[in-house]
C-alpha cells in the first residue's frame, strides 16, 4: 500500500467518525425540537381556549347579576357579546382534542353551557314582581349551572397544563439523552481517531527516524550504513535511495579525497607564494585564510589570525566599511586610488598599501560566500613619489632665480628693441613669451609641490556658494561674450554654505571654467551648478565641448597628462592642482564626459555647520 493511500485512508476514517457524530447530533436535536414544538402547538391552544371560556363565562355571570339589579338592557348586551366569544373558543377547544378524556370534558362544557343559556333565557322571560324570588332563582338554578360549566373549564385547562408539564419533562429527558449520546459517540469517535493517529504516526515516524539516523551518519562522514524499511510504499523507496546514495558517496569520497587534499595544498602554496598580503574573510566577517605576508602585517601567525573578526585585526574604519558594503551589495566599490591607500606602523617604520576588495560568489553567483582583500605594498612607490616631489620642488626653486634674471634681461632688451630690425624684435618677443610660459610652469610646479607636501596653509571658513559663483564668473563674462558662449550659474535653493578657503576654491572653479572656454566651440554653453544637503555640497562645471576620450578620464587629474594630439592643451598641471586643493579640503573631484557632447567636472566640499551669508546674490546670471 502506498503512503498516500495510508494517509488518505486515515483521513477518510476520521471523516467518517465525524459524520457519525454529526448524524447522531442531528437526530437528537430534531427529536428535541419536535418535543418542544409539541408542547407549544398541541396543548397551548387548549389552555388558551379554557382560560378564554372561563373569562367570558364569568362576564356572563356578571351580566346575570346586572340583570337582577335592574339594568336589563346593559345586562342582555353584555351577555350576548360574551356568549358569541364563548361559543367561538368552545369551537376551538372542540377542534383541538389532544388528550385522552378531553372530548368528554368538552361535551360536559357544551351541555352545561346550553343549560346555562336556557336558564338565563327563562330568567329574562319571567317577570318577577318580587326581587327576592329572582335572587332565589339565580342562587338555586342559574348559579349552580354556572359553577358546573366553570368547573369543567378548569378541568380542561388543568388537563392540558398537566400534558404540557409531561411534554416538558419528556423534552428534558430527551435533552439529557442527547447530551449523553453525543458524549459517548464523540468519545468513541475521538478514541478511535486518536488510536488510528498514533498507529499512523508510528507507521510513518519509525522509518523516518531510521532514515534520520542514517543521514546523521552520512553527515559525519560514515558511509557504511544499513537501512531496513520493509514498507513497500514511498518511504521504502526513499530508504533504498538513501542506501544507494550512501554507496555512491562512499565511492566518490574514496575517489576524490586525495585530489581534494592535493588541491588544498596547492591553494595553500599559492597563498604563500603571493608577494602581496592576502586576507580571506567569510560571510560572518571572520578571517578564514591569510597568507604569511598579510600575517606579518597583523603581527600574528596565520593560525592565530584565522577565526578572528576582521575589524579587530584591521583597525581601518574605511576599509572595514568597504568590506561590509561589498558583502551587502555584491559589487566592487568604485574608489579613487587615494581612497584605496592605507598604512601600517608608526612614522619611522610606516608601510603603505593599496587594497582591493573582491567578493567571492557561490557557483550560481547569487550568494556572497566571502571577501578577498589584497594588500599591495606601495611603500616604495610612495617613497619615489616623495623623492620626485622633493626634486620637483628643489628644481623649481633653482629654476625660479635664473628665470627671474632672464626675464629682467629680456625686459631691458625690449626697452631698446624699437630701433632693432623686425627679425630681432620678433626673437626678443618670442623669448619673452617662452620665458613667461616657463615661469608659469615653474610657479605651477611650486604650487603643486607645496600642496602635495601639505605646506600650503588653508584658511577654511564658511562661504556662500552663490556669492562665490558671482565673483568668480565676473572675470569670464568678457571672454565668453567674445567667443559667443553662454555662461550661467545655478544654485539649488536651500543649498548650505561650504567650509572652504575662498581663494583656493575660486582658483579651482576658474581653472575649470578656463578649460571649458578653451574647448567649447562658438555658440556653446558653460554652466556651473551647486546643490547639496547638510553634510556635503556638490559643485560642478559643465560644457558642451569636445569631451575627453575614455582612456584619459581616469588619468586626467595626474601631473603632465595631456590628451594626445590636443593643440590647445596647457602644461598638464592645472587639473592636478585642482585635485590637490579639493583633496586638502577633505573632498574629491571627478569628471563625466562623452566625446563630442561635452564634460562635467564635479567636486565635493563639506557643508558648514551654520550658514553664514556673505552677500545675497541672484540665482542665475547669463551672458
Amino acid at each position: 500500500m502506498k503512503l498516500r493511500t495510508k494517509i488518505l485512508g486515515g483521513y477518510c476514517l476520521i471523516l467518517a467518525l465525524m459524520m457519525i457524530v454529526w448524524a447522531v447530533a442531528v437526530v437528537n436535536l430534531y427529536q428535541l425540537g419536535r418535543a418542544g414544538e409539541a408542547i407549544l402547538r398541541e396543548n397551548q391552544l387548549s389552555v388558551q381556549a379554557a382560560e378564554s371560556m372561563i373569562n367570558h363565562l364569568e362576564r356572563q355571570d356578571s351580566a346575570a347579576l346586572l340583570f337582577l339589579l335592574g339594568d336589563r338592557k346593559a345586562s342582555l348586551e353584555q351577555f350576548r357579546d360574551n356568549q358569541v366569544e364563548f361559543a367561538q373558543w368552545l369551537g376551538r377547544a372542540r377542534d383541538n382534542l389532544t388528550e385522552q378524556g378531553e372530548d368528554r370534558v368538552v361535551a360536559d362544557i357544551d351541555s352545561g353551557y346550553r343549560s346555562f343559556l336556557s336558564l338565563f333565557q327563562d330568567m329574562t322571560n319571567e317577570s318577577y314582581d318580587d326581587q327576592q324570588k329572582a335572587l332565589i332563582f339565580y342562587r338555586e338554578r342559574l348559579l349552580p349551572r354556572f359553577m358546573e360549566v366553570h368547573k369543567s373549564c378548569l378541568v380542561l385547562r388543568e388537563m392540558n397544563q398537566k400534558a404540557m408539564e409531561r411534554a416538558s419533562r419528556h423534552a428534558h429527558l430527551l435533552s439529557v439523552k442527547t447530551i449523553w449520546s453525543m458524549t459517548v459517540v464523540g468519545a468513541a469517535a475521538g478514541s478511535v481517531g486518536l488510536a488510528f493517529s498514533i498507529l499512523l504516526s508510528v507507521i510513518l515516524l519509525r522509518p523516518l527516524a531510521a532514515m534520520t539516523r542514517v543521514t546523521e551518519q552520512l553527515a559525519d562522514g560514515d558511509y557504511n550504513v544499513t537501512l531496513e524499511v520493509p514498507a513497500g510504499d514511498e518511504l521504502g523507496l526513499l530508504a533504498s535511495q538513501i542506501v544507494t546514495m550512501s554507496q555512491k558517496l562512499k565511492a566518490f569520497h574514496d575517489l576524490n579525497v586525495g585530489r581534494l587534499i592535493a588541491e588544498k595544498r596547492r591553494g595553500e602554496a599559492i597563498l604563500r607564494s603571493i608577494g602581496d598580503g592576502l586576507i580571506v574573510v567569510d560571510e560572518g566577517f571572520h578571517i578564514s585564510a591569510v597568507n604569511p605576508q598579510a600575517a606579518r602585517l597583523l603581527n600574528l601567525s596565520p593560525g592565530e589570525a584565522q577565526g578572528r573578526p576582521v575589524s579587530e585585526l584591521l583597525p581601518h574604519e574605511q576599509l572595514i566599511a568597504i568590506i561590509r558594503q561589498t558583502a551587502e551589495t555584491g559589487e566592487v566599490a568604485a574608489l579613487s586610488p587615494e581612497q584605496t591607500e592605507i598604512f601600517f606602523g608608526d612614522d619611522e617604520s610606516r608601510q603603505y598599501f593599496r587594497f582591493s576588495v573582491t567578493p567571492v560568489r557561490s557557483e550560481g553567483g547569487r550568494q556572497i560566500q566571502g571577501i578577498v582583500i589584497l594588500l599591495q605594498d606601495i611603500t616604495r612607490l610612495k617613497e619615489l613619489d616623495r623623492l620626485k616631489s622633493e626634486f620637483v620642488l628643489a628644481a623649481s626653486h633653482e629654476l625660479k632665480t635664473p628665470l627671474t634674471g632672464i626675464s629682467m634681461s629680456i625686459n631691458l632688451l625690449q626697452e631698446k628693441a624699437d630701433q632693432w630690425p623686425d627679425r630681432d624684435r620678433e626673437l626678443v618677443r618670442v623669448a619673452r613669451e617662452e620665458t613667461d610660459r616657463l615661469r608659469a610652469l615653474v610657479g605651477d610646479l611650486l604650487d603643486l609641490s607645496r600642496l602635495e607636501s601639505g605646506r600650503v596653509e588653508m584658511e577654511i571658513e564658511p562661504m556662500n556658494v552663490a556669492y562665490l559663483f558671482e565673483k568668480t564668473l565676473a572675470a569670464f563674462y568678457d571672454q565668453a561674450e567674445a567667443k559667443k558662449l553662454e555662461l550661467s550659474s545655478w544654485v539649488k535653493p536651500e543649498t548650505p554654505d561650504v567650509l572652504a578657503d575662498p581663494t583656493k576654491i575660486a582658483w579651482v572653479i576658474s581653472n575649470l571654467i578656463s578649460n571649458a572656454l578653451r574647448y567649447t566651440p562658438e555658440g556653446g554653453h558653460i554652466r556651473i551648478t551647486a546643490e547639496g544637503d547638510q553634510a556635503r555640497v556638490y559643485l560642478a562645471v559643465s560644457d558642451d565641448g569636445a569631451g575627453i576620450p575614455a582612456e584619459y578620464r581616469s588619468r586626467i587629474f595626474d601631473k603632465f597628462v595631456q590628451v594626445k594630439g590636443d593643440s590647445k592643451a596647457g602644461s598638464g598641471l592645472g587639473l592636478a592642482i585642482c585635485k590637490e586643493i579639493v583633496k586638502a579640503h577633505g573632498g574629491s573631484i571627478w569628471v563625466d564626459s562623452t566625446v563630442g557632447e561635452g564634460s562635467t567636472f564635479t567636486f565635493v566640499l563639506k557643508a558648514a555647520s551654520s550658514a553664514v551669508s556673505m552677500k545675497p546674490s541672484g540665482e542665475n546670471n547669463h551672458v
